[in-house]
């Protein structure tokens, strides 16, 4: 039955599915990419910090096992020093690794997904310690790819290490009769390039991992025409998503309605309740279209924006109230507002011939 659904399954996931997927924190990752950051981490540490610090530790402790005798502990302030300056010493030592190392789990956390907190994914679930569930997950498909991915990241973590160690076989000798104040030193340099030469060898696994698991997250989420269908009809049929549509389309035209304001040839106003832009044009004649209109917060940006772009604005309350209800957007003022729409654009072009003079 599983597979005759997800045979069924032939379309693209919806925008919808992908975002709801999202929130319920059902996400693409990569278990390998996060192991790698972790090598990463490991390799800072190995190359930056671990011998400054191993240094640190081992003289604290190195003079604490010298001459234990010059270490009182006569008193409870005696044993507190010490426990300070050990646990000092153990704190520099560790604080630098856990920091370096949960660093690098977060950032290959934040690389494959934008943060986000699900609330569903920390809610204790049944079916993830159930035994049957445990038996699916190891023994079906996903858990014989995990199987194969582990077997082969193995090999390639042994076949790296005997090459590495082939090519050091001399100098891990030359070890064995060396001072053993160097040995410190050797082995810390033998155990960074094994780990830079894994880090370099499963560069590759985790790239093609990194794939896959968006390849099969996408796969999981495809849909079946019937559920497209249905997904469909439940939005068109959803009175809050209505709402929104006819929100965001009220928004859109309210913001394309703005951009007109500097097109218009005057705004009458209420003067404070509502405006109406009217642009009229003198080559083409006819009458005076409506450009813009809104009241209170809309009127006020209007009114803002023609000051913005020298927009002429004129205080007609009657006119400015009748044709808010008559006219809409776009079209042109009926013929009962002629005359008084005529008034006010000849003071208009006479202020502008006045200015035009002077």
């Amino acid at each position: 039955m599983a597979d005759e659904d997800k045979e069924s399954k032939t379309e693209e996931a919806s925008e919808k599915k992908v975002s709801d997927a999202l929130e319920k924190g059902n996400v693409p990752f990569s278990r390998e990419a996060s192991l790698f950051a972790s090598m990463l981490g490991v390799l800072v540490v190995l190359a930056f910090f671990i011998g400054q610090k191993m240094a640190e530790l081992t003289g604290v402790l190195g003079r604490f096992l010298d001459d234990p005798a010059g270490f009182r502990l006569e008193s409870a302030g005696d044993a507190t020093a010490l426990l300070w300056m050990v646990g000092g010493a153990t704190g520099r030592f560790l604080l630098p690794i856990i920091v370096i190392l949960a660093i690098a789990g977060v950032a290959a956390a934040v690389f494959q997904n934008a943060p986000r907190f699900v609330g569903d994914r920390i809610r204790p679930k049944w079916n993830r310690v159930s035994p049957a569930s445990g038996a699916q997950r190891i023994f079906g498909p996903q858990g014989i790819i995990e199987f194969a991915k582990s077997f082969f990241k193995f090999a390639l973590v042994i076949f790296v290490v005997l090459v590495l160690l082939h090519a050091d076989q001399y100098e891990a000798i030359n070890a064995m009769f060396t001072d053993p104040s160097l040995l410190p030193g050797l082995i810390l340099s033998m155990a960074t390039r094994l780990v830079s030469a894994v880090c370099v060898g499963t560069i590759v696994l985790v790239a093609g991992d990194l794939v896959w698991s968006r390849l099969k997250w996408r796969r999981d989420l495809m849909m079946s025409r019937q559920e497209q269908k249905e997904e469909h009809k439940q939005a068109e049929g959803d009175p809050m998503v209505k709402a929104r549509l006819r929100s965001l389309a009220k928004a859109r035209a309210r913001q394309r309605m703005l951009t007109d304001v500097p097109n218009a040839t005057v705004i009458v106003t209420n003067p404070t309740h509502y405006a109406i832009g009217l642009r009229y044009d003198r080559d083409r004649g006819g009458a005076p279209q409506v450009v813009a209109k809104g009241a209170d917060l809309v009127a006020l940006r209007i009114r803002e924006i023609a000051t913005l772009h020298g927009v002429p604005i004129i205080e007609d309350r009657a006119l400015a109230r009748a044709m808010y209800d008559a006219v809409d957007v776009g079209q042109w003022i009926p013929p009962e507002f002629y005359r008084a729409v005529a008034k006010i654009l000849y003071f208009v072009y006479s202020r502008e011939s006045r200015d035009v003079t002077r």
